[in-house]
């Protein structure tokens, strides 16, 4: 008898966990419907290229709340503003004495699963602000550039601005939880997107 029920115990786990896993991939894609990241890759992981990435970071958050402030609808306002945000990076690297290029483009990307201050991301992929400076060989810096919560926000500020990006409750407690249950759940999520891979033969 106990044969058969440890067999059936773990059938079941495994089609809890798949359901499970479904429903919160599906929220990981909703949710990263309503945001857009930030990427910046460094040219090397020289101290000076790595000083300069973080120079051309504070200048393209600048520049792309100049246009996201108002935007109704920020894909959109940062694809049109895309060459002067390049300029502003370019820029950026003029004062710092460095004669790298500099490239922005908006692309999907795929991030795994990143913890910050007050809020973590699940893996998944995302629309990302893409900055790469010159060889882009060197360590990355990213967070979310929509909503604004690139540098450390508080609890209220990042209810604010979720909610100002239209992100639903259940969203925000999906990347606040803290402790052992949101860490489950992305686990969950990342397990079924390799399951899911596997079926579909990638």
């Amino acid at each position: 008898m106990k044969k058969r029920i440890i067999p059936l115990i773990l059938t079941a786990l495994c089609v809890l966990t798949l359901i499970t896993g479904a429903v919160l991939a599906q929220q990981q894609r909703t949710l990263a419907d309503k945001l857009i990241r930030l990427h910046v890759v460094a040219n090397s992981d020289s101290q000076h290229d790595q000083m300069v990435k973080l120079r051309v970071r504070d200048a393209v958050l600048d520049e792309t709340q100049r246009w996201l402030s108002d935007a109704d609808d920020p894909v959109a306002a940062l694809a049109e503003h895309l060459d002067a945000i390049e300029a502003a990076a370019g820029e950026a690297l003029l004062d710092c004495g460095s004669a790298d290029t500099v490239s922005v483009r908006l692309q999907n990307e795929l991030f795994s699963r990143r913890d910050y201050e007050t809020f973590s991301l699940p893996s998944g992929v995302y629309r990302t602000l893409r900055v790469t400076v010159g060889a882009g060989k060197g360590h990355n810096w990213w967070c979310v550039v929509f909503p604004a919560l690139c540098m450390s926000a508080s609890a209220d500020e990042l209810e604010q601005a979720a909610e100002a990006a239209g992100i639903t409750d259940s969203e925000l407690r999906l990347i606040t939880e803290d402790g052992a249950a949101y860490k489950l759940k992305f686990r969950t999520v990342e397990l079924f997107e390799k399951f899911r891979e596997i079926l579909m033969g990638r």
